[in-house]
This record gives C-alpha cells, sequence and structure tokens, in this order.
C-alpha cells in the first residue's frame, strides 16, 4: 500500500429522509482533490425509521437518548452490510454525520444522533462524528460544513450548489470560504409530492404541470430569512414554523403548490449568482430538470451538471473527507462560514471497545 494513500468510509443522511448514503473512497494525503470514489450506495430507510426521524423533534430528552443509542445500532449495522457487499478489507476510518433531529444554533443546540462508540464497536473500526457540536458552542451556526471540501475538492468551480433538503451554497471570495443555506428544497417539495403518492417529483415533471400561484410566492419571498447576510443555516423547525403554514393557508392542490414552490427556489437560487458563472449541482434537486431550466430561465449561468455518483454521494464523500481533516487534526470547519470565533478542527474520535 502505498504510504499516502487513506481509505475511508463515508456515511450521510440528510434532512429529506431519502436513505443513508455511503461512499467507500481512497484519497491521496499529498493531492487532495486527487481522491476516488470506490464504492458508493444509498439505503432506503424502512418506513418506521422514516416515521421515528420525521418525528424525532418533539421527542423527549430521554426518548432522544435511546433514537440516539437504536440509531447508532443501525448505523453500524448498516455499515457493517455495505462492508460485506463490497468485501471491504481496508479501512483507516469511518466518518458518519449521523441524522440531524434538532438544529436551533441560536439557542446553542445542535443534535445529530447515531452513536459513535456504538458505531466503533459494532463496525471495530475508528469512529469520527459529531462534527456540529463544538462549532455551536464556539459560537458559530454549526453549518454548513461540506464548504472546506469544496474548497480543496472542487476549486476549479466557481460555486459549489447542492440541492437537497435544503439548497446550499458555497464558494471563495478573497481569503475566505463563505457558505450559507439559500431555502429549502427536497423538505417541502417532497411533502407535496407524497401527498400525490410519490417520494419525490421525479424530474419536476408534477411542478410543471402545476399552476403558479403569485401571492404564494410573494408572500414566500417577504421571509426574513432572506435578507440576512450570511453565515446563516436553516433547518426543520424553521420549515414547520414558517413555510408549511403558509402553504397549508392557500388551500390548493399538491401540484399547483409544486409549481410554485419550485419556481419560488429557482428564484432563490438564481439571485445568488452573477451572470457567466461556472456552478457544480449536486444533491437530488440536479436532476429536477424542470428546476434546473428555472434557474437558467431566471439568470445567464453555466450550471454544471457531474456524474450521477458524484451527484448522489458528494456530501458522503465530504464528510469522509471531513473525518480525514479530523484524525490529521486540521482545520474542517472555518469560521468565515459559520460564524464561529475562529477555525477549528470538530468532530469526536471514537475507538472501538469490547461490548
Amino acid at each position: 500500500m502505498i504510504k499516502n494513500e487513506v481509505f475511508s468510509i463515508g456515511v450521510m443522511s440528510g434532512t429529506s429522509l431519502d436513505g443513508i448514503d455511503f461512499v467507500y473512497v481512497k484519497f491521496d494525503e499529498n493531492n487532495v482533490s486527487n481522491f476516488k470514489i470506490l464504492e458508493a450506495k444509498t439505503i432506503a430507510y424502512s418506513d418506521l425509521w422514516k416515521d421515528k426521524l420525521q418525528t424525532a423533534i418533539s421527542f423527549s430528552e430521554d426518548k432522544l437518548q435511546d433514537l440516539d443509542v437504536d440509531y447508532g445500532v443501525l448505523l453500524g449495522e448498516k455499515i457493517n452490510d455495505f462492508i460485506a457487499e463490497f468485501k471491504i478489507d481496508n479501512i483507516d476510518f469511518i466518518a458518519s454525520h449521523g441524522h440531524t433531529v434538532l438544529h436551533q444554533p441560536e439557542n446553542g443546540i445542535t443534535l445529530q444522533v447515531g452513536n459513535g462508540q456504538i458505531i466503533a464497536n459494532l463496525t471495530k473500526q475508528k469512529v469520527v462524528c459529531d462534527f456540529r457540536t463544538q462549532d455551536v458552542k464556539l459560537g458559530g451556526q454549526g453549518a454548513p460544513l461540506v464548504p472546506i471540501g469544496d474548497k480543496l475538492l472542487f476549486s476549479q468551480y466557481d460555486y459549489c450548489l447542492n440541492l437537497g433538503g435544503f439548497a446550499n451554497v458555497s464558494y471563495q471570495k478573497g481569503e475566505e470560504r463563505i457558505a450559507y443555506d439559500i431555502c429549502p428544497v427536497n423538505i417541502v417539495l417532497n411533502k407535496y409530492a407524497q401527498q400525490l403518492g410519490f417520494n419525490y417529483d421525479d424530474r419536476g415533471k408534477i411542478a410543471a404541470s402545476g399552476n403558479y400561484l403569485l401571492n404564494l410566492d410573494t408572500e414566500l419571498r417577504s421571509l426574513l430569512y432572506y435578507k440576512e447576510k450570511p453565515p446563516k443555516s436553516l433547518g426543520l423547525e424553521w420549515v414547520q414554523e414558517e413555510v408549511f403554514p403558509r402553504i397549508e393557508l392557500v388551500k390548493r392542490k399538491p401540484e399547483d403548490v409544486l409549481r410554485t414552490f419550485t419556481d419560488h427556489i429557482a428564484w432563490a437560487i438564481a439571485d445568488v449568482f452573477p451572470e457567466n458563472a461556472k456552478v457544480l449541482v449536486t444533491g437530488g434537486g440536479a436532476f429536477n430538470e424542470y428546476l434546473i431550466a428555472q434557474v437558467k430561465n431566471k439568470k445567464n449561468v453555466k450550471l454544471i451538471i457531474p456524474s450521477k455518483k458524484l451527484i448522489d454521494f458528494k456530501e458522503a464523500l465530504i464528510f469522509a473527507f471531513l473525518g480525514l481533516l479530523r484524525v490529521d487534526n486540521q482545520i474542517n470547519c472555518l469560521k468565515s462560514v459559520t460564524g464561529a470565533s475562529k477555525d477549528h478542527s470538530s468532530g469526536e474520535v471514537f475507538y472501538p471497545k469490547e461490548i
């Protein structure tokens, strides 16, 4: 084995709850942008787990502790399945994002369930997890964390745009990396697609068939979040308090809601970029052809859609990279992005113990 090669499994669960993403990736420590995704897979949640994670925001403290343990067991078992399926025998560490249940950085709160010690015990591997807590303790938003990966792995693009549960953007401005959540995406779109019996709006075809509701979009555009300067981030709580009530008030068909909210997302995204910007687009929303077309209609930008593997697994890849930086005690959290008091190396490291 070449000494500068590092092999890691990255594990990511996003707010849209479409499943757990796993990547097995090789990094070259002498040139980290020379990485290779060796294996990748998404494992869907059972209905029981999907329901548990959707409702966890209202759990008591004791119930959240139980969930942290149970979800750690689930992750450990699924990681072992992934290792067995692809016959992986060379692992330096596992980096797990966990699943975000609570995110209220203004109150000093962020919680990602998925107990790292349990994952380490079940997989018998070194595990890095809990990447957000330290940043919040340092006065930061605890999000977004992907920009350090954008900066070091994808520097050939002007902007990196991820369209997952939320749209978030990252770009270099002078010496600083700027990044923030733009607006909700699949966390809203999936909800209304599901009302029509679909898991999601495939290629935006349902949105394209709906009617645009000017009053609803105008109301959504007036949300104070859009006027705030970065660093800033969004969570499920904000969507439940600010977005869903406004949508429910109009009492219109899901098709019309999907059309209007997709147009709203396109407006919010297009507003971020200057003309002719070169933008890497990843996350599930990259497959939403109607959304991509609407962004291009609103602004002349070069939206670059990469390989399906990179679209689907960029976040899991970058959490593997965050784990690499943490293991090497290098900075993986940027104060210019999160608003923390300093740049720092975040994440807890767990080693397997005998059960």
